[in-house]
């Protein structure tokens, strides 16, 4: 089982990224998938999520700014980040859940900076 992310980088604040994530997952489509952030000296904390039904949550500091979305037929998904802040800067993990089952992808850098 692979996950890897991709679409890190630097941006200025008020920018936007698109960060993907491709899951080699057998019935991809059966898995919970989130996206989850951990900033220098801070606990990794869920940015946001959407279930095998589609159905989305997000952390309250990035609700109305970022979207997660997923693609089951390329075994895909996505966190559309805009407006971005400082505050945002840290390591983005890609995320995939199926009962007992959890796997995670080695994390992209997102640094917010002017």
């Amino acid at each position: 089982v692979q996950l890897v992310e991709s679409g890190g980088g630097l941006v200025q604040p008020g920018g936007s990224l698109r960060l993907s994530c491709a899951a080699s997952l057998s019935i991809f489509g059966f898995y919970a998938m989130g996206w989850y952030r951990q900033a220098p000296g801070k606990q990794r904390e869920l940015v946001a999520a959407i279930t095998s039904g589609d159905s989305t949550n997000y952390a309250d500091s990035v609700k109305g700014r970022f979207t997660i979305s997923r693609d089951n037929a390329r075994n895909m998904v996505y966190l559309q980040m805009n407006s971005l802040k400082p505050e945002d800067t840290a390591v983005y993990y890609c995320n995939a859940r199926k009962y007992d089952s959890v796997y995670w992808g080695q994390g992209t850098q997102v640094t917010v900076s002017s």
